[in-house]
């Protein structure tokens, strides 16, 4: 589900305003994100089921955060491609030193 809720643009937008400016409400999202309320609301419940927001009301306001433990699987799958590609490049170093020499 996290995959999927970064896989939009509009989605990601809205994760990284969030992630930068802090705890916003829905109206202040849909301002800045040039959509639609309904569409905003739609990216944001889209998100917290991914588990990358959390969500409190106050009033007839909802305020959205960032939930940055909700990045952990995507952290942990960037390090085993990392680990890949770090020994992968190291080899093509060592192959291309013996080529020089």
């Amino acid at each position: 589900m996290l995959f999927t809720a970064l896989a939009d643009p509009t989605r990601r937008a809205i994760f990284q305003r969030l992630a930068r400016a802090g705890e916003q409400t829905v109206r202040a999202m849909t301002n800045q994100a040039r959509v639609s309320q309904p569409a905003v609301s739609k990216h944001l419940a889209v998100l917290k089921r991914g588990g990358l927001l959390n969500s409190r009301r106050d009033g007839r306001e909802t305020y959205y955060r960032v939930r940055m433990k909700g990045l952990a699987p995507l952290i942990n799958w960037m390090s085993l491609y990392a680990a890949f590609w770090s020994e992968r490049l190291d080899a093509l170093e060592d192959l291309l030193k013996r080529i020089d020499t």
